[in-house]
Parts: C-alpha cells; structure tokens; sequence
C-alpha cells in the first residue's frame, strides 16, 4: 500500500504490522509508542529533541556507532564518582 500526501493525525493504530515499511517525511511530533518492535530500524536525519526514552531494551542499539549501554555505563560510573 503506498500513502502520499495524506493526514492521519490522531489515528489510532493497534494490532498492525508494518515490518519492512519506509517512513519519508513524516511528522511524529507527539506520538506515543508503546508495545512497538523497532529491532534492526535504522534512523537517519531525525530529530530526537525532547523525547523520552523509558522501559527500553537497547542491547546493540548504537548512535552514531556507539553503543548506548557502553554510553550509560560510564555515565553511571562518572555519577557514582
């Protein structure tokens, strides 16, 4: 199915699958997810300002080839100094 030009604010979506999709242009600006497979997603060109990222799995999950959990454990070591 191919979507061009077209609203959806305030959809709802449940139960759907959307493995393989490709998102161009698109304003998610105050979405909520919850429940949501994003594994192997890349992000390219994103805007992540102001998101809250809670009750999160991020084995190999990497940002700009960085590993997140190598990230926050040396966070946590510096805080804990």
């Amino acid at each position: 199915m191919k979507v061009e030009h077209a609203s959806l604010a305030e959809s709802s979506f449940s139960d759907v699958n959307l493995g393989g999709s490709s998102f161009d242009n698109v304003n998610l600006r105050g979405t909520k997810f919850n429940n949501v497979g994003f594994t192997n997603s890349v992000f390219t060109n994103v805007c992540l300002s102001g998101v809250r990222i809670e009750d999160v799995s991020l084995e190999g999950t990497t940002i700009n080839g960085v590993l997140v959990s190598e990230l926050l454990r040396v966070y946590a070591l510096h805080k804990a100094s």
